[in-house]
């Protein structure tokens, strides 16, 4: 047997060899199941974990950015007009944020832990001075003490207003943003306050917010089944609220939003718990997105989130009290809110009923700049980037007793809104290419092997067919006998090749006699 044969039968037999174990290995999926089952042990919240130490303290910067709707003309909507208002802003803090009081619980599958978040002013990212910029808007303390006294007496509410304007407190009120934030001494409340000292004296948006937590988290590390991973077991010691009307509403569901399961898919809803909105919300798939290099899925709010009742009765157990619901894009949350009418929608009333939008002069609600959504690496469940994005508004209307109000129109009236965002950082964002490159190469090996066995396939298919063809070559090059009729060479045209042994392949030569 020739080299040329043995290099032939050596190449078909690891070609063989290569096709078959990378179908198989193909077919099983063994890598990328091995993959899957390491990240799923990996992704855990506990002490030996590769994301924990970023879970107790995220590296990412975190910049709430707020804006405020500045009143422009407060008497024409005392009068009956409609409001018109200026969007003022950002004013930009940067936002920290770790974990502490950490504990392992139950063996290590629950963790205990608080998130208390403080914040500081960064006027390079801001529109202006918050301690100098002084916007108009609704006087919050002054109508959450009308609705309260809604329910009282007629002649109590005419004392109390009457009350309320020697002290010269109206339903509009020109403080400056850091008052509107941070807290200033209410005149009204500090009466109440002198009668009922449980009442706190000052009022704030962020009043007594920073440096402080959002509650107690008890959360599910992941370790029984990676798709807990991250998942709120308790808040505040509970499992589910009590506010609302019923129990699917009052279900604590999801993360906190800060971590998700690895091995995202497209078709699944992620739920988050949101304290501040006192329900938790779901997102839904949107697109695909590359966020620093990083294939990321959008997930965002679909429009049922906030849906009135009449089209989504799963909503209906937001309706406090049951049957008292509002419209499309809007949601009441006096029950956690001390009984302040206070309603939370998206910036400039996105995804909300015309109603509300066409009720103020100013608004102007578009995706790009309102949308709430979060960019989350699938195979890790990391996000990659989010916007979280809210708006409070406040419901006013006619209260008798309360002359400032007989002409106004009951309208939800915008106050602000909050653009929380965050991006990883390039530090994070390198060594999760790196890791997901890794893993694409450890998966897609059986797809390596095949491969490598089609181009041997080729090879081995180019050497068979030079092969054949020198073989064929050989054979046509083969000797022809001597004649040994010496008068027949004589007879032989002249035209014909003479025959002595040569190739006959080759161009005739005179013969020889023997």
């Amino acid at each position: 047997m020739t080299r040329r044969s043995c290099a032939i039968y050596a190449t078909g037999i690891v070609c063989a060899h290569l096709l078959i174990v990378g179908i198989a290995l193909v077919v099983a999926q063994v890598f990328q199941t091995m993959i899957h089952s390491r990240l799923k042990k990996e992704i855990t919240l506990t002490e030996k974990s590769q994301v924990f130490e970023s879970w107790k303290n995220p590296p990412p910067p975190v910049y709430m950015e707020y804006y405020f709707f500045n009143v422009t003309n407060p008497e024409v909507f005392l009068a009956g007009g409609k409001a018109a208002v200026t969007q003022v802003g950002p004013y930009t803090y940067r936002e920290y944020r770790p974990r502490e009081n950490i504990t392992f619980l139950e063996n290590g599958t629950k963790i205990f832990a608080v998130n208390p978040k403080s914040f500081v002013f960064v006027p390079e990212k801001s529109a202006g001075d918050p301690k100098d910029d002084i916007i108009c808007t609704v006087n919050i303390p002054f109508v959450a003490v009308m609705s309260e006294l809604n329910s009282y007496s007629f002649f109590l509410r005419t004392i109390v207003s009457m009350y309320m304007n020697s002290l010269g407190v109206k339903l509009f009120m020109n403080r400056s943003v850091h008052e509107i934030l941070w807290g200033f001494k209410d005149p009204v409340l500090s009466k109440i306050h002198s009668m009922k000292p449980e009442v706190d004296e000052y009022f704030g948006l962020m009043w007594k917010k920073n440096g402080t937590h959002e509650g107690e988290f008890v959360f599910h590390t992941g370790e029984e089944n990676y798709l807990d991973y991250g998942k709120i077991d308790t808040w505040n010691g509970l499992r589910q609220m009590s506010w609302w009307s019923s129990n699917q509403s009052n279900m604590i569901n999801g993360t906190d939003g800060a971590v998700f399961h690895p091995l995202i898919n497209r078709n699944e809803l992620l739920y988050i718990f949101a304290a501040d909105l006192c329900r938790s919300i779901h997102l839904a798939y949107v697109e695909d997105v590359e966020v620093k290099g990083i294939q990321a899925y959008r997930f965002a709010p679909p429009d049922d989130v906030l849906m009135s009742p009449k089209d989504n009765p799963n909503n209906e157990g937001f309706c406090v009290p049951a049957g008292d619901c509002l419209g499309t894009g809007v949601l009441k949350v006096s029950v956690c809110r001390e009984g302040a009418p206070i309603v939370v929608s998206f910036p400039h009333f996105y995804q909300a009923d015309p109603m509300y939008i066409n009720a103020v002069d100013g608004l102007n609600p578009n995706k790009e700049e309102h949308e709430t959504y979060l960019d989350l690496q699938p195979t890790t469940g990391v996000p990659i980037r989010a916007c979280k994005r809210a708006q409070l508004n406040i419901i006013l209307k006619r209260i008798q007793g309360f002359p400032e109000t007989k002409h106004i129109k009951e309208t939800i009236f915008p106050i602000m809104f909050v653009n929380e965002t965050a991006t990883i950082d390039d530090n994070s964002a390198a060594q999760m290419r790196t890791l997901l490159l890794i893993v694409t190469l450890v998966s897609n090996f059986p797809l390596i092997i095949v491969g490598l066995g089609i181009i041997l396939l080729l090879v081995l298919v180019v050497l068979f067919c030079r092969n054949r063809q020198k073989k064929t070559a050989k054979d046509e090059t083969a000797y022809t006998q001597v004649s040994d009729k010496p008068d027949e060479s004589a007879e032989t045209p002249a035209s014909q090749p003479m025959r002595n042994g040569s190739y006959i392949a080759m161009s005739p030569v005179e013969a020889q006699k023997c």
